[in-house]
């Protein structure tokens, strides 16, 4: 299959999640988030009719697909209005490190249940003093004869309330150099001296966000996945298909709210023509689609990179992608509450709060200016300013 050209299992699916979507759409998100619950509902049908595992192997369970399944699902339901952010976390970032990485035990436990949506797991990388910087991560493991201590902060972890494990990037020093090397544990939620405090965000969203503090927390040998020495490697087979499906993410609201404006600007008359036939809005709305588009083919071109075994190739087109596809949401989400004028900016029409949320996919879960310096010093050969 080409890497650009869609197949048709590709467009059925599409289709498929599309309609999904269809029936749950904008407000039920929008209720969800008033009631201060979770997207239970929507969840348990897309893993019902296997969305959520179809980049998991299928002797777990799973669809035997790939990023690039599980992306085209997350951008199908943004696109309906109804993402589903934790499809960024459990699935791809943590079904796929313990699919690669996990031990036979770990798949058993793991893959079937986070497939079918019963389980989810968080993902704990990011600390108050660290940012973006994963070399100066503090959480550090230390062995207690066959047992693991953990001990450190983590902040802006996403759904530590709702998930049973977060999978946590700590680091354990190495016997021959002294060097602290990254390395992932598996912590239940309910681990003694794993405490998380929420943060009151401005951001409206049905995933709340956390700070966690690990004060000496025991864990099991068997809490480590993959190989104690593997570190980056195993680091970045989980942060790649982050970025594929945060520009999922951000594809899929641009395209919400393109589609609004769209449908706006062809109804709204002032004057004798509808809106939409003035150059002033259809050219800024046009610009918005092309945007869309290529950043889309970044991010498909990323997804078919890292589902063939391309981790250096997928690193760059996924930071890539993640960056075009931040940048057209912001655009798209900006002219499309410019289109609607004052009615933008109401809650009948919704779009108002898209604008804090359009702002994530620029920060997280890395700031475009650290994919610039990617950019700069791997793939151009510039020095680097660090």
């Amino acid at each position: 299959m080409s890497p650009v050209i869609e197949s048709a299992e590709h467009k059925a699916l599409r289709a498929a999640v599309a309609a999904l979507g269809k029936r749950y759409g904008r407000d039920y998100i929008t209720k969800v988030i008033a009631e201060g619950a979770h997207p239970d509902a929507l969840w348990s049908e897309a893993a019902k009719l296997g969305y959520l595992g179809v980049n998991l192997p299928e002797e777990y369970g799973g669809g035997g697909g790939g990023i690039a399944e599980l992306s085209l699902v997350l951008e199908e339901l943004g696109a309906a209005g109804c993402p589903l952010l934790m499809m960024v976390v459990s699935p791809a970032i943590c079904g796929t490190v313990i699919a690669r990485f996990g031990t036979d035990a770990q798949k058993q436990e793991w893959l079937p249940a986070l497939a079918d949506g019963t389980r989810t797991m968080a993902f704990g990388i990011t600390e108050p003093d660290a940012g973006s910087n994963s070399h100066r991560i503090t959480t550090t493991a230390r062995r207690d004869g066959e047992e693991w201590l953990l001990s450190g902060r983590k902040v802006f972890i996403s759904g530590v309330d709702i998930a049973d494990a977060t999978l946590i990037v700590g680091r354990t020093e190495d016997a021959r150099t002294g060097r602290l090397k990254p390395c992932l544990f598996i912590v239940p939620r309910d681990a003694e001296g794993f405490g998380r405090r929420q943060i009151d965000m401005e951001l409206q969203g049905a995933e709340k966000q956390f700070e966690l503090t690990l004060d000496d927390v025991r864990l099991p040998a068997d809490a480590l996945v993959g190989d104690e020495d593997a570190g980056l490697l195993q680091l970045f087979a989980g942060l790649n298909p982050e970025r594929v499906m945060t520009a999922a993410f951000a594809l899929g609201m641009a395209r919400y709210a393109l589609s609004r404006a769209v449908e706006y600007a062809r109804e709204r008359t002032v004057w004798k023509e509808p809106i939409g036939s003035h150059q002033a809005i259809a050219h800024p709305l046009a610009q918005a689609h092309i945007d869309i588009e290529l950043a889309r083919l970044m991010m498909q071109k990323a997804a078919f990179l890292y589902d063939s075994g391309d981790d250096i190739g997928a690193g760059e087109a996924a930071n890539m992608a993640k960056y075009a596809a931040g940048e057209a949401c912001v655009r798209a989400v900006d002219q499309a509450v410019h289109t609607l004028g004052g009615n933008g900016l109401t809650r009948e029409f919704g779009l108002a709060s898209l604008i804090t949320a359009s702002r994530v996919s620029r920060i997280a879960p890395v700031s475009r200016e650290m994919i610039l310096n990617y950019v700069s010093h791997q793939t151009l050969g510039l020095p680097k300013s660090y």
